[in-house]
């Protein structure tokens, strides 16, 4: 696997004029579909990769190792440039240094790591919290200094514009350039208002998600240092309700040659790269 040419390219990207949205990929598979499709870049969240390997909802439970096995089954399925979540780097800002080692060797091309607190503490409140601004900045530190390959884009990622406004959010966004991240991730709370303010007060690129309006309009993202926009992690649902029609049909007595939208024969042999198989059967194997 040329980890290099793809870093190289997510590189480029974030240091180029404009912004893209990402593919939603959970496994090899859609990562083989988003790359066929044209996606430059590839996003692995930790709550897709929760659901994708336990079938269990966001809550951190998921492990680094479990988590990184993923990331790495999607990145040798092809060359898409992979953008992963991190979360808050499954612990303190040693566990940091062991995330990005992990993850490195798995082949992402970048990722986040967040100054939320979690997993969630003990205790009444639902509410999220933002851990302190010196924990953030030496979790960015420690995964910036546990980095290999420079070419690899650390992250710095806040939920400070839901939980404590645009002020703290700016501050915090300084702070993380300051320590050397790569880019800024604006997480939840993001307005058109917010990414006008943020940007103005750093240098670097901004990550975040889409919505309507301005921040549908990549063209006037991109003027706001924003290079990287997401959109939903849709592509996973829509995989859940097709498999559950599926076999829900065919539980209820629908036979097999009734079922609707199911993927085509040729299809099936693109995604699994059935061609390419077959011609290393022929030279390896001796076979037809």
């Amino acid at each position: 696997m040329n980890w290099t040419e793809r870093r190289e390219r997510f590189r480029a990207l974030i240091a180029g004029p404009r912004c893209v949205h990402p593919g939603s990929v959970y496994d090899a598979i859609s990562a083989r579909i988003a790359e066929d499709l044209g996606f430059e870049v590839g996003m692995f969240s930790g709550s897709v990769g929760s659901m994708a390997v336990l079938g269990a909802p966001d809550l951190v439970v998921l492990t680094l190792s479990e988590f990184a096995a993923q990331a790495y089954r999607i990145c040798r399925a092809g060359n898409l440039a992979l953008l992963v979540d991190a979360d808050h780097g499954y612990g303190n800002a040693l566990n940091v240094r062991r995330t990005v080692e992990e993850l490195e060797t798995a082949g992402i091309c970048a990722m986040s790591i967040e100054d939320t607190v979690l997993p969630r503490p003990h205790g009444p409140s639902n509410k999220p919290a933002l851990s302190s601004l010196e924990e953030g900045v030496g979790k960015m530190k420690a995964a910036l200094s546990a980095r290999q390959d420079k070419r690899l884009v650390i992250a710095g990622r806040t939920s400070a514009l839901a939980i404590a406004g645009v002020d703290e959010a700016i501050k915090r966004a300084k702070a993380y350039e300051a320590a050397g991240v790569d880019a800024i991730f604006l997480a939840g709370g993001v307005t058109a208002e917010a990414i006008e303010a943020v940007s103005s007060a750093i240098r670097i690129p901004i990550i975040t998600g889409g919505g309507g309006g301005s921040l549908a309009d990549l063209n006037w993202l991109a003027a706001h240092k924003v290079r990287v926009a997401l959109q939903t992690h849709a592509p996973f649902s829509a995989a859940v309700r097709a498999v559950y029609e599926t076999l829900k049909a065919l539980r209820d007595g629908v036979p097999a040659r009734e079922l609707q939208h199911l993927a085509s024969p040729e299809l099936m042999r693109r995604v699994t790269r059935a061609d390419e198989y077959q011609q290393w059967t022929k030279d390896f194997l001796g076979g037809e």
